[in-house]
């Protein structure tokens, strides 16, 4: 596939897949007869990883690294294995760190929810104070 199908499959614009191509993040894609980039379907799959390792946090140079063993190959595995465990220890540790953010933002929420709440009850007894029952007033005795 060209790198303009590509890009529009990817998501990524022709100019990222280029500089992704050239810093070593992607493979060398094969030239067709009149030297256009020609992609293999295949590579999707490896874009659509690097966008989660991206999303995740991961830095340029470890996915660089992860990279480079991809391509030397199986032997390599343990190494690409090591580095995606710690890189998930600190996703978990992300993950933990705005599960503690959310619930101060919820606590936070629920705070200002209540006393929205307190102020409505509290309009509300004061306007049903206001509003006294016909009959109820002193009765007036003509004399001032």
């Amino acid at each position: 596939m060209k790198i303009g199908v590509l890009a529009k499959r990817s998501g990524l614009s022709a100019h990222t897949l280029r500089y992704y191509e050239r810093i070593g993040l992607l493979p060398r894609a094969d030239r067709n007869s009149s030297g256009q980039r020609d992609y293999d379907a295949s590579i999707l799959i490896w874009i659509e990883f690097l966008g989660r390792l991206k999303t995740t946090g991961m830095p340029l140079r470890e996915m660089l690294r992860y990279a480079a063993w991809r391509e030397e190959g199986p032997e390599t595995g343990p190494d690409r294995r090591a580095l995606l465990e710690a890189h998930r220890e600190k996703v978990r540790a992300h993950i933990a760190e705005l599960q503690a953010c959310l619930l101060v933002l919820d606590t936070k929420i629920g705070g200002y929810a209540e006393e929205e709440k307190r102020i409505e009850d509290y309009d509300a007894d004061l306007s049903r104070r206001r509003r006294k029952p016909a009959g109820t007033r002193a009765a007036s005795t003509g004399r001032h």
